[in-house]
């Protein structure tokens, strides 16, 4: 079963959630948040694997209890068009992946299974905005570990900045599921990334890879 944790300032929105999270047989709400400081503790003590996360919360706003959720619990963020601007941030703090609020049902539990599995879920338009904010940013800081890579770590990572599934770069790279596993775990290791999500990142802001 996953294990998912709904964490919206709205009751209603929250039910709904519910309702069509728990109608699934792999899927199971284990708690509700009202804001962000109720996640991060229900969190703690429910040990989620799927946190769903608004990101305008009061007390606490979703970017920042992100930033408080460690461990192997993955946060998927819920934005809307307006709220594209956190994209960045909310990467940074940790984020596995984004869905638009007015997504159909079946992308909400497809995202959800998807974000658990340890792939990175980013919608079309969160991308193009995300590229873009790389492209204003011209300082590009030292990534640690970057040179501890071998020749085929480095063509991995670059693949999974481009949004390649494990699927498909055993494909491009003719590689098993158990050496494209090991592959992302060394990388996850050596440069201290908590998952791909930040791994994109690291790849981008080293400029290992580059905005097209």
């Amino acid at each position: 079963m996953i294990r998912v944790l709904v964490a919206d300032d709205q009751a209603l929105l929250r039910g709904s959630f519910r309702l069509l999270i728990d109608s699934e047989d792999d899927l199971v709400v284990v708690g509700e948040a009202a804001d962000g400081r109720q996640a991060v503790a229900l969190t703690r003590t429910e040990s989620p694997d799927v946190v769903l996360m608004d990101v305008r919360m009061p007390e606490m706003d979703g970017i920042t209890a992100t930033e408080q959720i460690s461990g192997d619990t993955k946060v998927l963020i819920l934005t809307t068009f307006d709220l594209d601007e956190y994209v960045y941030s909310a990467l940074r703090a940790g984020a596995s992946g984004f869905l638009l609020k007015d997504a159909p049902p079946d992308d909400l539990l497809r995202a959800i299974r998807v974000v658990a599995s340890g792939e990175t879920l980013l919608a079309p338009s969160v991308t193009t905005r995300l590229i873009a904010e790389f492209v204003r940013r011209p300082a590009r800081p030292v990534l640690h570990g970057l040179d501890t890579l071998t020749d085929r770590e480095r063509e991995v990572l670059t693949l999974i900045a481009h949004g390649l599934s494990n699927a498909e770069l055993g494909a491009r790279l003719r590689l098993s599921p158990g050496t494209v596993k090991t592959h992302i775990g060394r990388l996850l290791a050596k440069l201290r990334a908590r998952d791909r999500a930040q791994l994109v990142i690291s790849a981008y802001e080293s400029g290992l890879v580059t905005p097209r």
